[in-house]
């Protein structure tokens, strides 16, 4: 037989044990309905979305064996670096569609970095005592871009294949970005020396002699 003082101490214990979970149960919705209050109250913001404008796009075809001028609305971000990686972006993509006439695999994705800086100056002429250094003046950039290996790797090799590749790169971002007047190319951000064997990386483009556009096409 159990005793009497075994039994009452059990029943104390069952009722402490009850109102304790009550008041966790009490407790875990109060913070659960204080946490939704807070999500609730927190101020949204919709995403940022760029503007949409025109960019000339210098479409190669080889068939031509020329650059077309395309015109899109794309939305182009405000730094002029993150603008034109947008713009050589949607470049690549044309080339990978199932009609282009310029088939090149891994669209923007060939594409890591563009930087721009200013043209180094001309060393070799010496400025007026007070005259702006010529770099200074004229305002022209040089564009680095900064191609993937990857997109490197499985470009088409030919000369003409590849020369037009680059040339309408320069092309594209002397079209949107009139002070780009020089282009240089990297490759997962070292030098190389040709984008698939033949199209000399190692030199710097002239961006507004690299193509005369054959048409538009919007």
């Amino acid at each position: 037989m159990i005793p009497r003082y075994q039994t009452v101490l059990f029943v104390i214990l069952l009722v402490v044990s009850i109102i304790m979970g009550a008041v966790l149960w009490q407790l875990r919705n109060r913070a659960h309905e204080r946490m939704l209050a807070g999500q609730d109250s927190a101020p949204t913001q919709a995403p940022q979305v760029a503007p949409t404008e025109q960019a000339t796009l210098m479409v190669a075809n080889d068939q031509e064996n020329s650059l077309m001028t395309q015109v899109l609305s794309l939305p182009l971000p405000p730094s002029p670096n993150a603008r034109a990686q947008v713009i050589l972006g949607k470049l690549l993509d044309l080339y990978t569609l199932p009609n282009a006439a310029h088939a090149v695999s891994g669209g923007a994705k060939g594409i890591t970095q563009v930087f721009l800086m200013p043209v180094p100056s001309d060393q070799s002429a010496t400025p007026a005592a007070n005259a702006a250094p010529k770099s200074a003046q004229s305002g022209k950039q040089l564009a680095i871009v900064n191609l993937t290996g990857a997109f490197a790797s499985a470009h088409p090799s030919g000369l003409e294949s590849e020369t037009l590749t680059v040339l309408s790169i320069c092309a594209t971002l002397h079209a949107n970005l009139p002070d780009v007047t020089q282009v240089r190319f990297l490759v997962d951000g070292q030098p190389r020396a040709d984008l698939a064997g033949h199209a000399d990386l190692m030199r710097t483009y002239l961006a507004d002699e690299a193509a005369t556009p054959e048409g538009t096409r919007q």
